[in-house]
């Protein structure tokens, strides 16, 4: 097992330098001067631009840019925005909001498919299981904006069920909304994935063997289908964890939450080298450890998991 997890850890190093240098190549080679974005339609003086771009280390070549970038991260310095601040602050600041949102609504999505994929794994064929089908197709082709404008109406405005927007004030209970709209965008892939498991399980002769001898089904499908069903959907939800992240820029740009999204979205704008590829760094390396506890608990859930060489 710690030889796995070693091997593991040591996959980090290529995708890290990798993707870091795929990302600051992408940020490096858009069009335009960032410098000169800073000051929209005025004009700077020559003197004030070269002193930025020494600043930002701009009037390097870019394999230089890069490593500046790689010395500062190893010494734990993300960087300076174009604003002044701290890419470690900024950081600091917003990634707990999607954090929180992420874990909000992949709770969500796990619910639901667990619930709804088993009843219609049981009840296959039936009413529940073709209104589930129905139901899960609607929300995979459903955009995600749509979903999030329908909620904000009926939930929030016409029901008063939820605050329309977040804002600064970004607690547990102000991301329920869009915590649930999310989820829903996600759980139809998870949901159809828990349904075709737990109908592969119910199969199974080991399944048919502990109802010949007399268990119930109230001890049968938690205790033994569940458990060996939950793979696929686990595997995929770390997916969607990676997918939560970085991609809930559309969500939070609707309810206004101060998260990664949004600040990720701005800094591509604005060419903000440091800010772009210090986000995606942290969260290649979020995405890899999740990953790897996905992967340890498969020996949890299905005991025939063996991770020795």
């Amino acid at each position: 097992m710690l030889g796995y997890i070693l091997r593991r850890l040591l996959q980090v190093l290529p995708v890290f330098f990798g993707a870091t240098l795929l990302i600051y190549f992408m940020v490096f080679a858009m069009p335009g001067d960032p410098i000169l974005g800073l000051f929209g339609d005025k004009t700077p003086a020559p003197q004030v631009v070269e002193a930025l771009r020494a600043q930002y280390h701009l009037d390097q070549p870019f394999i230089v840019q890069y490593f500046l970038y790689i010395g500062g991260i190893f010494r734990g310095d993300l960087g300076t925005t174009f604003s002044g601040q701290s890419v470690n602050e900024v950081l600091a600041r917003t990634l707990p909001v999607t954090g929180r949102l992420a874990v909000m609504a992949l709770a969500i999505e796990l619910v639901l498919a667990v619930v709804v994929g088993t009843i219609s794994a049981i009840r296959k064929g039936k009413l529940f299981d073709n209104v589930a089908l129905i139901v899960a197709l609607l929300f995979v082709a459903l955009p995600i904006f749509v979903a999030c404008f329908l909620a904000q109406y009926f939930l929030a405005i016409q029901l008063g069920w939820f605050k329309p927007t977040v804002g600064a004030q970004n607690n547990w209970g102000d991301l329920w909304l869009p915590a649930i709209v999310l989820g829903f965008s996600l759980f139809a892939t998870s949901m159809r994935l828990m349904r075709g498991s737990v109908i592969d399980t119910l199969n199974q002769d080991w399944v048919r063997t502990a109802y010949s001898k007399g268990l119930s089904r109230r001890r049968v499908i938690p205790v033994h289908v569940l458990r060996n069903s939950l793979i696929p959907v686990i595997t995929n939800s770390a997916t969607n964890f990676g997918v939560l992240l970085v991609g809930a820029t559309v969500t939070e740009g609707i309810f206004n939450i101060p998260g990664v999204g949004n600040t990720l979205y701005q800094a591509t704008i604005r060419g903000e080298g440091p800010t772009v590829v210090s986000f995606v760094t942290v969260f290649v390396i979020i995405y890899v450890l999740v990953n790897l506890v996905v992967d340890l608990l498969y020996g949890l859930l299905d005991p025939r998991i063996r991770y020795v060489k």
